[in-house]
């Protein structure tokens, strides 16, 4: 039997009504739904699913992202449209089989022994020979031997003009025809599976029963009745949040327009959060000792769950999907940058907020994350940047990356720099700056650095300021330069110590000079002097420049001529940093510490120290804040699900493995043999092979069946 690609026909009802019974029992239209599953799946991978709105529109933008929102692709398996074609695939498959069973059954008891001895000859495999026996006493060998190589056979009758001839009909393989079945079969069963355990009740619910995502804030206890599922609900799939210590027992499950809360039999008490990290930072195994609270028989189950071993209760299974901070406590230093604000400390919650207020600005700190541990690879910082644009090495760059697979181009030195504290300032506007600071000094080129990041929407990379730490590993002593450089009778009297110090001998007139250069160098990179940039349009614009490096070159640019910029640039500089190393001390003695010695540790503190202060203009607060201490509290992430179509799905995989093999490795064969009588002992054979694929393993069986039973050499 050929399984044919059309659908039903029905002889009763309109054209319009059996045409379309046709086309969905057809297999082009399973095919056609199947190929567009495809599609939609790709896309529901590519795409990721049941992120926050804002995570869609930074990436794509408002309009596409309201384009992609409106057709759903951003919670593709729970789509109307997606499972309306899982409905039809199922009807369509469904139909396919009902359509293709009863002549499957039929052939595969049929023997068609009734075929006719001409019709053998237009088979490829085939032959004739003359054998010296009644045709009766051959198909009776004939047939025996057939069954002993475990071939089904029947024998068969019939009367001809030269007498009673015998037609010999075997199968063997008819098992190919069960694997169409069982693969269709596990289409269905797979795609009903996928109804049971997706939105479908969810959405039913929603439908006819009055639930509505829920959109506010709150107590999850205070959340209202149409919010919520009952803990009775056949099939959900949601989020469970619990803190080291704490009981959860009302599940979130996302949906595009708000959440909805499940509640469950049972809550779940997390005893302790276990996690390990491999050498490259990377989590190795996290894992939750939790205890279950049966609400009914009160019930305290202890379970351990880890990532693919579950725990399950009441047919509700708990899996470890991923972890989250749990209310951590964070003490964090204000630490001035670009202004008069006194340093203080303030101490929140990870995931709440503190007011802060400076005369008419209002400002709101979000604590938003707590990193304990976070490993970086430090093989190029000591040595030289590989991205660095004024060494390019178009060769080496080409090099590293042929050859072998396991060839390493790099070598990395990962080590773990501490914690990190990621904070929020938003004004009253609603703007938020995103800021990332380290707790501890990290060294870079030999230099101690505190790194300060920011950045200001989420698709931006995070930019670091670089403060050199102080002898004592702090920021006290950048925070203290940084203040003199604010204040302009500090900066006077550094200056006077500088011109006294770098003129030799009783010369008031050169001393009087560079003083003068030396108040207007430290003017210009302390911001006090304005300044700015030369036209940058045909509009005549121009950019302002607030102090350090930046305003200095400004400086030049627009007053020393372009073939003395580079001398004066270097006496400018040399002064400035002169100037800025008497500052430093001055901050010393108002500190009551000792002066620095002049070394090559001193060098390093006051190069970094000057690119810091430039390099802090553009940092967008008046203060940062280091994160001085913390009591790191863990929460679990765990995924419910009450999924009555998963032992249907196991089926249907079993089902599909059977078929596909059943259809790919069993080939369907049948044996005729004709046998019509020649003579009283003599009878002339004619027979033919018939398989379901033409192969060279087919050709090979006809020749031993043809020596075996005919005595014909191949």
């Amino acid at each position: 039997m050929t399984v044919s690609t059309q659908g039903l026909q029905i002889r009763t009802g309109s054209r319009v009504t059996s045409e379309l019974v046709e086309l969905l029992s057809s297999m082009r239209f399973a095919i056609s739904l199947l190929t567009v599953i495809c599609i939609a799946s790709v896309i529901g991978t590519l795409v990721k699913q049941h992120e926050p709105l804002n995570n869609y529109i930074n990436q794509f933008g408002p309009f596409w992202a309201d384009v992609f929102a409106s057709a759903g692709l951003f919670s593709v398996y729970s789509a109307w449209w997606f499972l309306l074609i899982l409905a039809f695939l199922v009807t369509s498959t469904s139909l396919c089989i009902v359509r293709n069973t009863p002549k499957i059954f039929i052939d595969f008891k049929a023997f068609k022994e009734n075929i006719r001895e001409q019709s053998l000859k237009a088979f490829p495999n085939r032959t004739e020979a003359a054998l010296d026996e009644s045709p009766e006493l051959a198909a009776n060998r004939i047939g025996q031997q057939l069954l002993g190589s475990g071939w089904k056979v029947k024998l068969q009758s019939r009367e001809t003009p030269a007498g009673v001839g015998w037609m010999v009909a075997a199968k063997k393989g008819v098992a190919n025809k069960i694997g169409y079945l069982a693969a269709h079969s596990a289409i269905v069963l797979v795609c009903v599976g996928g109804l049971l355990d997706g939105d479908l009740i969810v959405r039913a619910q929603m439908w006819f029963n009055g639930k509505t995502p829920f959109t506010g804030g709150g107590l999850i206890a205070d959340v209202p009745a149409q919010h919520r599922l009952s803990a009775s609900n056949p099939t959900f799939r949601g989020n469970l949040l619990v803190t080291e210590g704490t009981t959860a027992g009302t599940a979130i499950l996302a949906q595009p327009s708000g959440v909805l809360l499940q509640d469950l039999p049972f809550s779940v008490e997390l005893k302790k959060f276990i996690i390990e990290y491999y050498d490259t930072g990377m989590p190795k195994l996290f894992a939750s000792d939790i205890v279950i609270h049966d609400h009914e028989t009160g019930e305290q189950k202890p379970a351990r769950v880890e990532v693919n071993h579950p725990a399950s209760h009441r047919g509700i299974n708990i899996y470890q999907s991923s972890f989250d901070d749990g209310g951590s406590r964070v003490t964090l230093q204000a630490v001035p940058l670009n202004g008069q604000v006194k340093p203080f400390e303030v101490t929140g919650v990870i995931g709440g907020t503190s007011a802060l207020t400076n005369g008419d600005d209002k400002l709101t700190l979000e604590y938003t994350g707590l990193r304990v541990i976070n490993v970086e690879n430090f093989a190029n910082v000591n040595g030289g940047s590989d991205v660095d644009v004024r060494k390019v090495d178009l060769r080496s760059s080409i090099e590293s990356r042929l050859g072998s697979g396991h060839k390493t181009s790099t070598e990395k030195t990962l080590r773990n720099v501490g914690p990190s504290v990621t904070y929020k300032l938003r004004d009253a506007a609603g703007q938020a700056v995103e800021y990332n600071n380290y707790m501890l000094p990290v060294e870079i080129d030999g230099v101690r650095m505190f790194l300060l990041g920011v950045r200001e929407t989420p698709s931006e990379p995070v930019r670091y300021l670089r403060i050199p730490a102080d002898a004592q590993d702090s920021m006290d002593g950048f925070v203290r330069l940084r203040t003199a450089l604010a204040d302009p009778a500090m900066r006077e009297l550094a200056v006077r110590r500088y011109a006294l110090s770098a003129v030799e001998g009783n010369r008031p007139e050169l001393a009087e000079a560079l003083q003068v250069s030396a108040s207007r160098a430290i003017g210009l990179f302390a911001g006090a002097e304005k300044v700015q940039l030369a036209p940058v349009d045909a509009g005549g614009a121009q950019t302002p420049v607030r102090g350090g490096l930046q305003a200095v070159s400004a400086f030049l640019e627009s007053n020393v001529p372009e073939a003395e910029r580079e001398r004066a640039s270097d006496v400018l500089v040399r002064i400035l940093n002169g100037t800025l190393f008497e500052l430093m001390q001055l901050s010393r003695e108002r500190a009551g510490l000792p002066p620095l010695e002049r070394g090559d540790t001193t060098q390093q503190f006051m190069a970094a120290a000057v690119m810091s202060l430039s390099d802090a203009f553009f940092y967008p607060a008046p203060m940062t804040f280091q994160l001085k201490d913390f009591k790191h509290v863990q929460a679990s992430v765990f995924q419910v699900a009450r999924a009555p179509g998963q032992n249907i799905v196991y089926l249907g995989c079993l089902l599909l493995i059977l078929g596909v093999f059943a259809m790919l490795y069993v080939r369907e064969r049948r044996v005729w043999v004709w046998l019509s009588p020649t003579g009283e002992r003599s009878s002339q054979a004619s027979m033919a092979l018939s398989s379901n694929r033409r192969t060279m393993e087919a050709d090979r069986e006809f020749n031993v069946l043809k020596s075996q039973l005919l005595k014909v050499s191949p």
